[in-house]
């Protein structure tokens, strides 16, 4: 047996051992995608998916299980979206490492998914390369970004403007940017509150609040400009009339 075996390394220094492996916890609500990453991370000597989960629920539920040490959080789930995902493993577990995978702008979502306590942002459009180097970054203690996002935050910091490039929704918050975004994917009021797990009066009430930020009309103008956000044109708002 190796235990008695005074040749055989320590079972923390095989190569590729249960023992030596980053243990990481997938949570997305696209089985394939889980299984991409998946399998991208476990071709890596040092990386494990140790669970998956398909919602927010079954992550929190996941991590005291399978006690993993990092999480890969997609933004976009039904129910509770990753952001908010994020701030409930702060709370719970806050020395655990939270990397977010999402297809949505970088420059809208990165800066929220770090102050919500992510430790890196990964655009899904990115090779699954990027996502392996965005763990290690991560678990030698680096956040991990793009050169553009880092470059955003650093201006802001610094108290220097954004200019014209800043995106009127920045001002939404996380929650009516999910209602927003959800409006731009052709989501109705009813599929929305289902979606979200909230009841159509709260929605309602967060449409509003949208409409009040963005200097919106009316739902029908709410909608027209959300549709073409979520294509990438990006018109300006209109203006309310006096």
């Amino acid at each position: 047996m190796a235990a008695n075996n005074p040749k055989a390394p320590p079972a923390t220094q095989r190569s590729g051992t249960a023992e030596s492996k980053l243990r990481i916890l997938v949570v997305d609500d696209h089985p394939l995608m889980r299984d991409g990453i998946k399998q991208r991370i476990n071709r890596e000597s040092d990386l494990a998916v140790c669970a998956e989960a398909a919602s927010a629920a079954e992550a929190l539920d996941a991590v005291p299980k399978h006690n993993p040490e990092m999480v890969i959080v997609d933004v976009a789930m039904a129910g509770k979206n990753g952001i908010e995902l994020v701030k409930d493993l702060k709370v719970r577990h806050p020395r655990l490492p939270v990397i977010v995978l999402s297809v949505y702008d970088e420059s809208l979502y990165a800066e929220r998914a770090l102050w919500a306590g992510a430790r890196g942002y990964v655009m899904k459009q990115e090779s699954a390369d990027v996502v392996v180097q965005a763990i290690r970054r991560v678990r030698s203690g680096e956040v991990f970004v793009s050169e553009r996002v880092s470059a955003k935050i650093l201006n802001r910091v610094s108290g220097r403007r954004q200019g014209p490039t800043e995106s009127p929704i920045d001002g939404l918050s996380d929650r009516e940017l999910e209602v927003f975004r959800l409006v731009g994917d052709g989501y109705g009021m009813h599929e929305i509150a289902t979606r979200l797990h909230l009841s159509t009066k709260t929605v309602a009430t967060h449409t509003e609040h949208i409409k009040h930020k963005l200097s919106l009309p009316s739902t029908r103008s709410l909608t027209r400009f959300a549709i073409h956000w979520a294509r990438g044109d990006r018109p300006p708002p209109a203006k309310r009339g006096k």
